[in-house]
């Protein structure tokens, strides 16, 4: 049996636990953990008890960001998973690889131009392998759509309209958090929407060439609040009278995972879980319209909004043979709040294919469980299992995590100029090997 893989986990708030939970149960035979780093002591060590109550793990060592370097050379991983605050993401992912690691990295992989070419240089001048872990690429109805669409059931895909919608639970949450700094996250049109952008590449075979958008924080904000007549207002949700009966408000202490997680933590470095949806300092917009043109000829028109009455999305894929339409349900979340399969769990699903001289017809999918439409234990199985010949090829390198977040950084470039953005002008990709 060949030796197990070991790993160390750099950022372990909400997402983390997805990754060490799975090496800790599912996947102990083949991966081994090894450490955690992170600004917050509090939150390591709350990982860690969960690592030996939940999932009956050993407790692993624990490095404060700052001896990043020092963990890589006592722990000698093979490679370094990165769950941290988005902005973070290049610093990890370029030095683990100039220390020897390959890396598995959450999506969007960086946030703007800039640290993007850095990845990419950095894996040239290393030779490293980066992995962006894009979950929805595996869930079986995008896996059905990329089928049928490479089988040219509907010819070649002309134009796609693709409509997403986060709710008034979820959607929110991105208000109340870290991501609501757009120097932080890239703003929904990086941090949620590499998700989509990188779909529509992966299932029309295409890039973005050309890049338009128009976007504006709508409803979330003091002042868009202030203008529907609120009038009682608050900064954070915990321990806060104004809060009580507001159905945005986030309550930390009425949730024992979010208390240990960042309200025990904030007496450390000050970060509040629980801020406000409608108060100051939001610089992220909450609704957006993109239009792409790719290097196929292919035009996509996006829509996102983080405020409506349900969760999920509708999808038109226009051909020279046809066309598909796929509505998905999914159910509400806010992240780290409950059951982590929950998170973009499927509640209902429709693929119909309406050819062009034919009756339409639904395109049977198979049944997948676990969050993500039912892709994350695949893409979990991928990463730390053993990989099964992959026709559609869904593992995601660090060119398709560039492909994927330049979309919405040239989004967000339209949205500041109000000119189209050239993709290629954002960024120089070498040859590959």
């Amino acid at each position: 049996m060949s030796a197990k893989k070991k790993y160390v986990l750099v950022g372990s708030g909400g997402r983390a636990e997805f990754f060490y939970s799975a090496i800790a149960t599912t996947y102990k035979e083949t991966s081994e953990l090894l450490a955690f780093c992170d600004t917050n002591q509090t939150r390591m060590d709350y990982a860690n008890e969960l690592l030996v109550q939940r999932y009956g793990y050993e407790p692993v060592r624990t490095y404060k960001s700052d001896q990043f370097d020092t963990m890589i050379e006592a722990e000698k991983p093979d490679a370094v998973i990165v769950t941290s605050v988005d902005r973070t993401h290049h610093t990890y992912i370029i030095r683990a690889m100039e220390l020897g690691c390959d890396v598995i990295t959450e999506k969007p992989m960086t946030v703007d131009a800039d640290k993007c070419q850095e990845i990419l240089d950095a894996v040239e001048r290393t030779g490293r392998n980066v992995r962006v872990t894009f979950n929805y690429r595996y869930a079986p109805h995008h896996t059905k759509a990329r089928e049928l669409i490479e089988d040219g059931t509907i010819g070649q895909v002309t134009s796609v309209h693709f409509e997403w919608l986060l709710n008034t639970q979820h959607g929110a949450d991105y208000f109340r958090r870290w991501h609501r700094d757009k120097r932080n996250s890239g703003g929904l049109l990086v941090h949620k929407s590499t998700h989509h952008f990188d779909l529509v590449n992966f299932w029309i075979g295409s890039e973005p060439e050309t890049v338009f958008a128009f976007g504006d924080l709508l409803f979330y904000g003091k002042e868009n609040a202030e203008q529907r007549g609120v009038t009682q207002f608050y900064d954070r949700a915990t321990g806060n009278p104004n809060a009580e009966g507001d159905p945005f408000a986030l309550r930390l202490d009425n949730n024992e995972h979010l208390k240990r997680l960042y309200l025990d933590a904030e007496p450390e470095d000050g970060y509040r879980r629980d801020q406000s949806v409608f108060g100051d300092g939001i610089n992220i917009e909450d609704t957006m319209g993109v239009m792409v043109r790719y290097k196929n000829k292919a035009i996509l028109t996006y829509s996102l909004n983080a405020y409506l009455p349900w969760e999920g999305y509708r999808i038109a894929f226009n051909g020279t043979k046809g066309r598909i339409e796929m509505t998905i349900v999914e159910a509400s979340y806010v992240n780290s709040g409950g059951d982590k399969a929950q998170e973009g769990a499927l509640k209902g699903k429709t693929i119909t294919v309406y050819p062009m001289f034919g009756a339409p017809y639904e395109a049977e999918v198979e049944e997948g469980e676990g969050g993500h439409g039912g892709g994350d234990p695949v893409l979990l199985n991928d990463i730390f299992g053993t990989p099964v010949e992959d026709r559609f090829k869904r593992a995601a390198n660090h060119i398709d995590g560039a492909k994927s977040i330049l979309t919405g950084i040239a989004a967000n470039q339209a949205i500041r100029t109000g000119l189209p953005v050239a993709v290629g002008s954002l960024v120089k990709f070498h040859e590959t090997r």
